[in-house]
């Protein structure tokens, strides 16, 4: 397979921005369109056990913008130009990508990889899910295809049939760039592999709510952050904190969203299911209907409830409900006192787990958004918006599209930004010479600066 990506490698270096641009575009339509795309959510919901139907047609909205933010940026030849600083810079391959593909995306992910890595004139060797191992592979079919019947190589895009721990360590071996988009231990298998790789972090959003709010409208995005694809996205909000004195009225908000708010009881039960004694989070429950994950805690909720709310608990080590849920439930708490309070329990929130990943501020308060953005150790922060529509980019948001999110030296990753076209670049600097920009010693040291200590005779004197 190497073999084959380095031969298709020679020939896509070769190709110009009109010739890669017409090629993700068939690549992404052969993927994206209503028909295929159809076929793929119901396969993969199949295969793998998880996820949401509605929601998971919906991504297919994701690799519109994909496209879009690929087809505004040049990629070959010149792709950034500095007259004053006398810099030209080039957009060259970074070669062979190893792409790591997660179950709960195993189409998106594919076909949101492919487009970045061919307008970047890269070739890509996916490794996909065992557990989603089929979606993916047709995900990359179809692509293939697209790029063949534009009389380019097939072996641009390739996938493995029979994935194993082993296959992807070989992956990630051979090729020149890694983009691992999955659990911890994928990423840091990624990072130990010797090969350049872009890794996620570990999600727990939380949606942090000051008393300015609108909570009709803040319980609203979080319903549709939560419900989207059944909560599993890491950027899913898991966790709602919320001034004390308007706790009640939030919950109601909740509920008036479809929230089914658990007894104590019901909490407790909840809690069994989700997490084994030793807290690791236990896989029959990610990703699951509201309704299923009820049963499986042994109580039922009506059918027209769209996610489960519970009383945090407490934010501490020994705490679950304050962790990453992966699924349609999410804890509300209350902070006492002021709003300088509440971010910082949202720091200690963030120490337990997820620091680095995201959260969204509910407030309409300029100067508490700036103060949230100084203070919280994350790499993005959704002011107002729904927390899993909105981090990986929006059609009304500026965040670049992506399904790869990097969480920093906070999460363990090399990078805080959305994974894009330019981590699938190497870059070329031109340097030309410019007028000489070279401050006095005055302008650089400021109050600092003591002339005598400059002169020779100073320096003498003190040999």
């Amino acid at each position: 397979m190497f073999a084959r990506a380095r031969a298709a490698l020679a020939v896509i270096e070769t190709y110009d921005q009109a010739r890669v641009d017409r090629l993700i575009r068939a690549v992404a339509w052969a993927v994206a369109n209503r028909s295929s795309f159809h076929r793929l959510v119901e396969m993969g919901i199949e295969e793998s056990g998880l996820g949401d139907f509605d929601s998971r047609m919906n991504k297919r909205m994701k690799i519109r913008g994909v496209l879009r933010d690929a087809l505004r940026s040049p990629s070959v030849g010149i792709i950034e130009e500095d007259a004053e600083k006398g810099l030209v810079k080039y957009g060259k391959p970074v070669g062979v990508i190893g792409c790591v593909v997660p179950t709960t995306n195993p189409d998106l992910t594919p076909a949101g990889n492919a487009i970045y890595a061919i307008k970047a004139r890269d070739v890509v060797v996916f490794s996909p899910h065992p557990r989603s191992k089929h979606t993916t592979f047709e995900t990359v079919r179809l692509m293939r295809e697209a790029l063949e019947a534009e009389g380019a190589p097939a072996d641009i895009l390739q996938c493995i049939e029979l994935p194993s721990l082993a296959a992807s360590q070989e992956i990630m071996q051979r090729a020149d760039l890694v983009i691992a988009t999955g659990g911890q231990g994928l990423v840091r298998a990624a990072y130990s592999s010797g090969t350049p790789a872009y890794g996620v972090g570990a999600g727990n959003a939380t949606e942090f709510v000051d008393e300015t709010a609108d909570l009709r409208e803040t319980a609203r995005n979080c319903a549709l952050s939560k419900t989207s694809d059944f909560g599993s996205g890491c950027s899913a909000d898991g966790n709602v904190l919320v001034p004390a004195a308007r706790y009640r009225e939030m919950l109601e908000a909740l509920q008036a969203e479809g929230g089914y708010l658990a007894t104590a009881d019901q909490r407790a039960a909840l809690q069994a299911v989700m997490w084994d004694a030793e807290g690791h989070r236990l896989p029959d429950t990610v990703a699951v209907s509201p309704q299923k994950l009820a049963r499986a805690a042994g109580f039922d909720i009506p059918s027209d409830s769209r996610f489960i709310v519970v009383e945090g608990d407490g934010i501490a080590e020994d705490r679950q409900f304050c962790k990453e849920k992966l699924t349609t439930l999410m804890a509300v708490h209350a902070y006492e006192g002021g709003f300088e309070d509440g971010v910082e329990l949202a720091k200690k929130l963030y120490d337990i787990g997820g620091k680095g990943h995201s959260c969204g501020i509910a407030s309409t308060d300029d100067a508490h958004i700036d103060y949230f953005a100084r203070h919280m150790p994350v790499s993005r922060i959704m002011v107002r918006q729904p927390n899993s529509k909105a981090n990986a980019g929006s059609f009304t948001n500026g965040m670049p599209m992506t399904s790869s999110m990097g969480c920093g030296t906070w999460g363990g990753n090399i990078t805080s930004e959305n994974v894009s076209l330019r981590h699938y670049l190497n870059t070329t600097w031109v340097s030309r010479t410019i007028a000489e920009d070279r401050p006095s010693d005055e302008e650089l040291f400021g109050d600092f600066y003591d002339a005598a200590l400059e002169s020779a005779d100073t320096a003498a004197a003190t040999r």
